[in-house]
C-alpha cells in the first residue's frame, strides 16, 4: 500500500488526545477526534461545528476529505452537513467537522469521541477546454432517476 508523509499539529494543547489512526489494516480512512471542553449537545435537526484541535500540512498533489462514520449515521442519525469536507494542500487551519443530527434523539458528543474519518487523496488540476459541442453517449443527458429503479 502507498504511503504519503502528512505533517500533523496539534493545536490548542490536546496532548491527551490520540492523533487520527487506522482503526484496522484494511481502512481507508482514518478517525478523527472530538476536542472540546465541554460536551456538544446535537439536538435532533441541529447542526452545530465541533473541533478538532487539529491541523494539516498535506502535499501538493492531495487533499484530505473528511467524510461521516457510517456507524454514527446508522446508529444515531449523526452525518456531515459537507459530505466529503476537503482540506486542501494550502490550508493550515483548524480541520473543524460540521455535523448534522438527523435523528430523532440528542446526540451528546465529547471529548476524544470518533466524530468523522479522514482519507488522503490524490487530486488532479483539469485544464477547462470550451467547445461547441459535446461528444455523444449513449446515455446523453439522462440524469436524476433516468434508469428508473429496477
Amino acid at each position: 500500500m502507498d504511503k504519503i508523509k502528512v505533517r500533523i499539529k496539534r493545536l490548542n494543547g490536546n496532548n491527551d488526545l490520540s492523533l487520527p489512526s487506522y482503526e484496522s489494516e484494511g481502512s481507508s480512512g482514518m478517525d478523527i477526534r472530538a476536542s472540546v471542553k465541554e460536551p456538544v449537545v446535537i439536538g435532533p435537526g441541529e447542526i452545530k461545528f465541533v473541533q478538532t484541535g487539529l491541523a494539516l500540512s498535506v502535499p501538493p498533489g492531495f487533499e484530505a476529505q473528511i467524510r461521516p462514520r457510517s456507524g454514527l449515521a446508522l446508529r444515531h442519525g449523526i452525518g456531515m452537513v459537507n459530505s466529503p469536507g476537503t482540506i486542501d494542500s494550502d490550508y493550515r487551519g483548524e480541520i473543524g467537522i460540521i455535523l448534522i443530527n438527523w435523528g430523532k434523539e440528542p446526540f451528546v458528543v465529547r471529548k476524544g469521541d470518533r466524530i468523522a474519518q479522514m482519507i488522503i487523496t490524490r487530486v488532479c488540476h483539469a485544464e477547462l477546454i470550451e467547445v461547441e459541442d459535446l461528444d455523444n453517449t449513449s446515455r446523453g443527458a439522462g440524469g436524476f432517476g433516468h434508469t428508473g429503479i429496477k
